[in-house]
């Protein structure tokens, strides 16, 4: 599994795997029409958030005491290594916020069970919930690990036409990008 340190569109950095997106998998047999409608709402996250969360989660998997990070090649290794700190520091406050936000609103969710039918409010709340602890946990691992970045002359290129404004080379450069590095629908995460 690969791992990628990228600025999008707007020149914010996202962090991501190689890895396909994929539902969250929870077993409950007795709610199952209710979480089986939550995934599918949950699916329809903004890929730049779901891919995000899913490449902290995958950092779970990674047994390796390095990770290795590809990023554009441009920033000097002490500047972006600042930068990659900030983020993971950010993102840490912006899960444990969110996580909090998510616990006082479950119970108030639980009471729409009187509306007639399946309880899907609590349902997908549940599962961004569950979404979000497992970022947090994954982004937790990933600050105690050493980190290695590597330096890509193709991710390079996207740097330097973000930098430049030139938009109509971004969806070549995002094709051949995901073409090199099995990222299908880089697109949607890093473009509009």
């Amino acid at each position: 599994m690969t791992f990628f340190f990228l600025p999008d569109f707007r020149k914010r950095y996202r962090f991501i795997s190689s890895e396909p997106v994929h539902e969250i998998h929870m077993k409950f047999s007795r709610w199952k029409k209710i979480w089986e409608e939550a995934r599918r709402r949950l699916m329809l996250l903004p890929p730049r958030i779901l891919r995000q969360e899913q490449a902290f989660e995958a950092i779970l998997n990674h047994s390796s005491p390095q990770v290795e990070i590809l990023l554009p090649a441009g920033p000097e290794e002490k500047r972006i290594h600042r930068k990659f700190f900030f983020f993971i520091q950010r993102q840490r406050s912006l899960h444990v916020a969110l996580l909090i936000v998510e616990t006082v609103l479950l119970p108030i969710s639980g009471l729409m069970a009187l509306l007639p039918g399946p309880n899907i409010f609590f349902g997908i709340l549940a599962l961004i919930m569950f979404a979000h602890w497992r970022g947090l946990r994954g982004i937790n691992r990933l600050a105690g690990k050493k980190i290695c970045f590597r330096p890509s002359p193709l991710l390079q290129e996207w740097a330097d036409a973000l930098e430049k404004g030139q938009e109509a080379g971004y969806a070549d450069l995002l094709s051949r990008i995901e073409k090199e590095y099995d990222l299908p629908n880089l697109r949607k995460v890093l473009y509009r």
